[in-house]
């Protein structure tokens, strides 16, 4: 089903496709870009894309960006993704910068804002080893001192701290009647004293870390929005993430399936393509339908948020979430699976998209959780 996009929006798809050809579109390039699929982030490609002005497409045009809306933001990163573009610094730049531009002080707009115009990543920092789904069981501390704050504790989990610009860390100044309250966010530079980063060993490469604070003073200025606040605040930024995530992957999802078709025209068992087999050929004709379905979904909320970007789109972001995780999953189990001992061959980059959409329904929200949330929109 094509979709209807304006020219404007059909030219930025096509600007990012010829680049991410041009740029990353051999394995060999991507080989060279991501040191042999261990890192999951190129600066130099990202700040190419800077200077084209994309990464400023959700920024504010005061702060230098475009302005635009979630539904450009979507085709931006289901484009680059399609493109196996490796700038995953991205996503969690843009929940980031939805933070400081809703809650964030003047002073910190101008260097988080500007700074992501300009190429800059920004991490973000809410899990610990005990607390993961369950955010109100926070115990990293932040602590009154003169001038500010004195962070303790450890947090896990969190993507891109190593070359990020700064953390937003979600760290605990108080208690209160419920277990959400008493958080505060913070903006804490990554090379602050008393804070030490130390990367996790993945399937997926070196993209997350451990983050261990000790003693680590930040000033009354670093505080994003209102102490006390930031369970509130979170929630506030809970459609941009999951839409982030959902984009990603339906634009992984939708390579893994253009890059399954093409083999399984091309290869031949018993005389003929064994696409023409049923029992492949029913198969794909199902992800075809489930990628439509996906890609309608994902329109339909990215068009609602836009349309009303104040409102709180929990059932819809969590269905779009959950939706384009799993099928992004299924789909590269079923492109491996088809595609026999080449899927599982580093050759051929199935492997690799595999590795990179497993971990798509446990971050941002695992799916479980995404489904109490749709099934307590409902009343249940």
């Amino acid at each position: 089903m094509p979709r209807v996009l304006s020219d404007e929006r059909r030219d930025l798809v096509k600007a990012i496709a010829d680049f991410c050809r041009r740029e990353c579109g051999t394995k060999e390039q991507r080989d060279k870009l991501t040191a042999d699929g261990q890192e999951q982030h190129n600066q130099k490609l990202y700040e190419k894309m800077a200077a084209l002005g994309w990464l400023g497409i959700a920024v504010p045009e005061e702060y230098g960006g475009a302005g635009q809306g979630m539904t450009d933001l979507c085709l931006f990163l289901q484009e680059t993704s399609y493109g196996l573009a490796p700038i995953s610094g991205f996503g969690t730049t843009i929940i980031a910068a939805a933070a400081y531009e809703k809650f964030g002080t003047e002073e910190q707009k101008r260097t988080v804002l500007r700074g992501i115009v300009d190429g800059r990543v920004e991490a973000v920092s809410m899990s610990e080893p005990g607390a993961g789904s369950d955010v109100g069981a926070l115990t990293c501390r932040a602590e009154r001192t003169d001038g500010g704050y004195l962070v303790n504790g450890q947090k896990t989990w969190c993507s891109n701290a190593h070359f990020a610009d700064h953390v937003l860390l979600i760290a605990r100044t108080g208690q209160g009647e419920s277990k959400h309250d008493g958080l505060t966010q913070f903006m804490v530079p990554t090379d602050a004293a008393g804070l030490q980063i130390r990367g996790i060993d993945t399937m997926g490469g070196k993209d997350v870390n451990d983050l261990h604070f000790t003693d680590c003073f930040v000033p009354d200025s670093a505080v994003v929005g209102t102490p006390g606040e930031g369970w509130k605040q979170l929630m506030a930024g809970l459609n941009l993430e999951r839409m982030i995530l959902a984009a990603l992957m339906l634009g992984v999802a939708q390579r893994a399936f253009d890059d399954t078709l093409t083999y399984v025209r091309q290869r031949e068992q018993f005389g003929r393509p064994i696409g023409s087999f049923q029992a492949l050929k029913h198969r794909i004709a199902d992800m075809a339908t489930e990628l439509e379905c996906a890609q309608l979904l994902l329109d339909d909320v990215a068009a609602a948020i836009d349309a009303e970007p104040d409102r709180v789109f929990a059932r819809e972001a969590s269905m779009a979430k959950l939706k384009c995780t799993e099928l992004a999953k299924h789909v590269t189990l079923e492109g491996m699976q088809m595609m026999g001992g080449y899927g599982y061959a580093t050759e051929y980059g199935m492997e690799a998209l595999l590795r990179s959409t497993v971990v798509s329904t446990v971050y941002g929200g695992t799916s479980e959780i995404q489904r109490e949330i749709i099934g307590k929109t409902y009343g249940l």
